[in-house]
């Protein structure tokens, strides 16, 4: 099973990159309201009073609790999207699942 190891010193593209390969899902990255740039890291857009960390992510963890925890950890909001970034996953399926939509 695929799996994906975060910490603040992930790049934006590398993440979105990462999670593509591994559940074939698209994943928005936001800086504030606005998409995150590329080349900056976890840590560098990181909101409010989120600590840092590590954190391991399995395909079998649903949309919106992966959407919650990396609020949680990196203070950064993402959305997981369809595989052509057309509509965003339902938060009850797992990012696997959300690959195949």
């Amino acid at each position: 099973m695929a799996e994906l190891n975060l910490n603040g010193r992930t790049k934006v593209k590398t993440l979105k990159a990462e999670f593509k390969k591994n559940w074939n899902a698209t994943l928005r990255v936001y800086n504030g309201s606005r998409f995150a740039d590329d080349d900056a890291t976890l840590a560098s857009i990181r909101q409010g009073d989120a600590k840092g960390g590590e954190f391991k992510v399995a395909g079998n963890i649903k949309v919106g609790n992966f959407e919650d925890k990396m609020k949680e950890i990196f203070g950064v909001k993402v959305q997981v999207a369809n595989p052509d970034d057309t509509k965003l996953s339902d938060n009850d399926i797992t990012i696997s699942a959300a690959g195949k939509e």
